[in-house]
């Protein structure tokens, strides 16, 4: 084959792809992650100097909600159980930030352009919301189980304490707490930056 062949057909299959970046092969091992995708590292370096949340909260907290696929969704929801009638919600991306909640991030930090599939952005956005829950809440910016559970209930649902009557939740959040911590040590055992 000719080289302007094959480069025509990486593009297109790179075009079809969509941009889909595929999640590390280990996710389960922080300094793995950190080897195969080194930049995201950098961007969480970005943004504990910025909003103060250590990466291992971020990083916990994405495996949880997306298991580090780029253009996560929802499951739909079926009529009937074959007639398709939109998704559960307007979760979306690593983050699997809803829109309105985007919208508040893009507007209060005037980053318009950022998009949730865009690792970059979608920690950025976790730091800023996690930043938010620390001075709305007085959660620390450590404590990676309260932090989740106010990320998935809202600043308001946290304040009512809507997570106390679904054990499901904090279930989930002592898991990502869990995470947290393995992630802390992993990370402190491997070269730091």
């Amino acid at each position: 084959m000719k080289r302007s062949t094959i480069l025509i057909l990486v593009l297109f299959l790179t075009a079809c792809s969509g941009g889909r970046q595929s999640p590390p092969s280990n996710i389960d091992n922080a300094c793995a992650m950190k080897s195969a995708r080194s930049s995201w590292f950098k961007d969480l370096r970005k943004v504990e100097r910025k909003w103060g949340v250590p990466d291992y909260v971020i990083l916990a907290t994405i495996h949880q909600e997306s298991k580090f696929v780029s253009k996560a969704r929802t499951p739909l929801k079926y009529m009937l159980g074959v007639i398709p009638m939109g998704r559960h919600s307007s979760a979306y991306g690593y983050a699997q930030a809803i829109d309105g909640t985007w919208d508040w991030y893009r507007n209060a930090t005037g980053n318009r352009s950022a998009k949730r599939h865009k690792f970059r952005d979608a920690v950025n956005f976790m730091g800023w919301y996690m930043n938010e829950s620390n001075k709305r809440l007085g959660i620390s910016k450590n404590d990676a189980y309260k932090q989740y559970l106010a990320y998935h209930q809202g600043h308001t649902g946290f304040k009512r304490g809507s997570y106390r009557s679904k054990t499901w939740l904090t279930n989930i959040a002592s898991k990502v707490q869990t995470r947290a911590n393995m992630y802390k040590e992993q990370l402190a055992s491997c070269s730091r930056w």
